[in-house]
């Protein structure tokens, strides 16, 4: 299956030629960045942003920092026009992974957009049932933070939810939600030994509507309540927590 990339940039034309220019990746537009991050709150596969700086509503910097409060693991490229050189260059060292100047030259995007895709995971292409399994279980570590059904998960590999629940398990040896809810463990426990977030913080960022709910399941899982965990496995140097606070293409 080819990488998936959402482009958000309100030039219709732009985005067609984008589209065209890049036809090996699945490529899904957005014409605004308030249309962006909608898409992003919904389970996707999406690998890369490439987003527009200069946009009518939300600007590109504006929809990058909300992209990487939610979403920190996912690569952006912004796209800038010359007067915005400097603005993207200054998001650039704090929030951006690559930027690209308007009008662009597609070689050269091109090669940044394949160092990027490669440099987070192997793409999946197998069309046996381990290949299918090992797509679910990136599907399920990309959207941690959201509420995922193995309904969802099973139209990402075009088979029935029933069938799917059977070849995970013989394939993992757990069920499905089993998986979803370890990976969920997973990221709370990196969160918990190398953040400042506070454990109310982490609940929230993991999806859980309330925090009781979390430490409940992260006690029963890992035999500690979030906080004990915190005071044994902190690493040394890590931030102290933080207090909560209410043109066209050549």
């Amino acid at each position: 299956m080819p990488y998936t990339i959402l482009l958000v940039d309100d030039d219709r034309e732009f985005r067609e030629e984008f589209r065209d220019s890049f036809d090996e990746y699945r490529v899904i537009e957005a014409d605004s960045g308030e249309r962006a991050l909608e898409v992003l709150t919904r389970p996707n596969e999406i690998d890369l942003v490439v987003l527009d700086e200069m946009m009518p509503g939300l600007k590109g910097t504006e929809v990058l920092k909300k992209i990487k409060k939610n979403s920190p693991e996912l690569g952006i490229v912004l796209l800038t026009g010359y007067s915005t050189k400097d603005l993207a260059i200054e998001a650039l060292k704090g929030r951006a992974d690559e930027y690209v100047e308007k009008p662009i030259d597609i070689e050269k995007t091109r090669a940044i957009v394949a160092r990027l895709l490669e440099s987070r995971q192997p793409e999946v292409s197998a069309i046996d049932i381990e290949g299918k399994v090992e797509r679910i279980k990136q599907f399920a570590a990309r959207n941690y933070h959201k509420k995922i059904s193995l309904q969802d998960a099973a139209r990402v590999v075009y088979l029935s939810p029933k069938y799917l629940s059977r070849v995970f398990t013989q394939v993992t040896g757990q069920g499905f939600n089993d998986f979803k809810l370890q990976v969920k463990i997973r990221k709370a426990k990196e969160m918990l030994e190398t953040t400042g977030y506070t454990v109310e913080q982490i609940s929230d960022r993991l999806g859980y509507q309330n925090i009781e709910s979390f430490i409940r399941i992260f006690k029963k899982l890992t035999g500690q309540t979030p906080t004990a965990y915190r005071k044994q496995h902190k690493k040394n140097g890590s931030p102290p927590v933080r207090k909560r606070k209410p043109r066209r293409m050549k």
